[in-house]
């Protein structure tokens, strides 16, 4: 819990102070939302991985956004372990509430701070098998939990009033994981990637 709470803590600081006469939303709200496709590159158990996913969230007077974000392995990365069939891949997948703070968005090119606090799952696949040749080994498939934390630093260009692209760099904080698969240490590192938004911004 603490891990977590040092995280939201280090990204609340990115908002500037305010004064005590001052709110934290002034005047009337203003709404938005987005959602698209997005694609990262980490480095997994020593190897490259590409996850593939999608966010989505509410935009706050064009300053803050509440959302949620989901991300899943999508190539072959071995595990720690071997079974009987030899060599295993990884299945993995995460995702969580995420907080983003865009200071200048009416900019043509500008920046953001994210947070993502989440669960996640391991398991892992055998190579070019079925399942069914080895019954015994099917407890092995039950997926393995983990928490994770992301902060993130994007670079947006506004493309069109519906249409923008980010550039993100993330390092990925993952805790509380007990496999043979791989471990917190291993599934932890920095991350690049893309994301589409479409929406009102």
């Amino acid at each position: 819990m603490k891990f977590f709470m040092v995280c939201l803590m280090l990204f609340m600081i990115t908002i500037p102070a305010v004064a005590q006469e001052e709110t934290l939303v002034a005047g009337d709200l203003e709404s938005g939302g987005f959602g698209g496709p997005v694609i990262k590159l980490g480095s997994f158990n020593g190897e490259t991985g590409i996850l593939v996913g999608g966010r989505g969230g509410w935009i706050i007077n064009h300053t803050f956004i509440i959302g949620f974000g989901g991300y899943g392995l999508t190539n072959r990365v071995l595990a720690n372990s071997t079974g009987p069939l030899g060599e295993r891949y990884m299945n993995l997948g995460y995702g969580g509430l995420e907080l983003e703070y865009i200071p200048e968005s009416n900019k043509l090119v500008h920046y953001s701070f994210m947070l993502l606090l989440g669960a996640g799952g391991i398991s892992f696949r055998n190579n070019d098998w079925e399942d069914w040749h080895w019954p015994d080994d099917n407890s092995h498939y039950k997926p393995d939990a983990f928490f994770i934390a992301e902060p993130q630093v994007n670079a947006t260009l506004n493309i069109t009033t519906w249409f923008r692209m980010s550039g993100g760099l993330s390092y990925r904080f993952v805790e509380g994981l007990e496999s043979n698969i791989s471990t917190s240490k291993n599934l932890s590192g920095i991350s690049g990637g893309l994301t589409f938004r479409f929406g009102k911004f």
